[in-house]
């Protein structure tokens, strides 16, 4: 049985950008209330005295965008600081990364994903729903800051939507020929989006290497990851290429993580709420320390059974939260 021990923590929210495939346009957003997010104190000690002794070692911390939390810089510092801690990782869209790489990677961040889906700064204002205002350029600036400062893996993630950037593919890869940057084409998922492509549908990660490969050819890397990606290599290239094929090849029997949502709700699967928990309401009446761990042993018992395909499960009324809802 594959070993759990990797958990995606939303830290709020909200974001600067309204990408179409996370905050499609016309998506009521129904914001967490200040008072409802789970506090820094609150994140620790879930992390400290719940997570840490039932075997969790590996972060990631993600929104929402999460460069807009308050006092990130110290949070990241206090995660870091965990003797168990294994893996501190980020998801960003970058937009506010230029400024803050630096103190991140001196707390203790090493490693970080920062979202581009366009070479073509018009194709992404089109994208991150911010027509007319040029915003690649900031984003850019902060992929260069953390490569600069030393972020090793620098990962770029690319949604592929079709009709809209999937023409990209060869020049985002390229980026990988002289540069020790790994770029992960994501296959486009219909979470509260279902509507928005029409009959388009996505783009198959075969489809993708096979692009690849007829330009450069394609080698499986040696190079591996924590997470689902098939990782793959330009033959002598500096970087690596990454295919997480969610809709076209099911991965659930190697899933490593649960999502733990910006207002403190344990979830165990992307797409599947089966068994969720509510652990910030339990922490806040006084439930102690062994009965939320036991509640999350249970969590992970049930795991193994819970399908990422099952869009419906555990939900009333079927999906319906947009992506920056659920917490990437």
């Amino acid at each position: 049985m594959n070993i759990v021990d990797y958990l995606r923590v939303s830290l709020i929210d909200r974001c600067n950008f309204r990408c179409q495939y996370c905050m499609p346009e016309g998506a009521e957003i129904d914001y967490i209330l200040q008072q409802n997010l789970l506090t820094n104190e609150e994140l620790l000690t879930l992390l400290r005295e719940v997570f840490i002794p039932v075997g969790f070692t590996r972060f990631r911390l993600t929104g929402g965008e999460p460069l807009l939390r308050p006092g990130l810089t110290d949070l990241v510092r206090e995660i870091a600081a965990f003797p168990e801690t294994r893996d501190l990782a980020m998801t960003t869209n970058g937009f506010l990364l230029a400024p803050l790489a630096e103190p991140l990677y001196n707390a203790g961040l090493r490693r970080v994903n920062i979202s581009l889906d366009s070479l073509d700064p018009d194709t992404f204002n089109q994208i991150i729903g911010n027509r007319g205002r040029d915003r690649w350029q900031q984003v850019w600036e902060g992929i260069r800051a953390a490569h600069r400062v030393g972020f090793d893996p620098l990962k770029l993630n690319v949604v592929v939507i079709p009709g809209v950037n999937d023409h990209e593919i060869l020049d985002l890869a390229a980026l990988t020929l002289d540069r020790r940057w790994h770029v992960r084409f994501i296959e486009f998922m219909p979470i509260g989006n279902g509507q928005l492509f029409g009959d388009r549908g996505w783009v198959a990660s075969e489809t993708l290497r096979q692009q690849i490969r007829d330009r450069w050819g394609l080698v499986e890397s040696r190079v591996t990851g924590n997470g689902p990606a098939d990782v793959f290599q330009i033959p002598d290239a500096e970087g690596t290429l990454g295919f997480i094929s969610q809709m076209s090849e099911c991965f659930c029997d190697r899933c490593n993580r649960m999502r733990l949502s910006a207002d403190g709700w344990l979830r165990p699967c992307l797409l599947n709420e089966t068994g969720q928990i509510d652990l910030k309401t339990a922490l806040r009446d006084g439930a102690s320390y062994e009965d939320l761990r036991n509640r999350v042993r249970h969590l992970l018992d049930i795991k193994p059974d819970i399908n990422f395909k099952q869009r419906d499960a555990g939900t009333s009324g079927g999906y319906t939260r947009t992506m920056s809802q659920i917490g990437g």
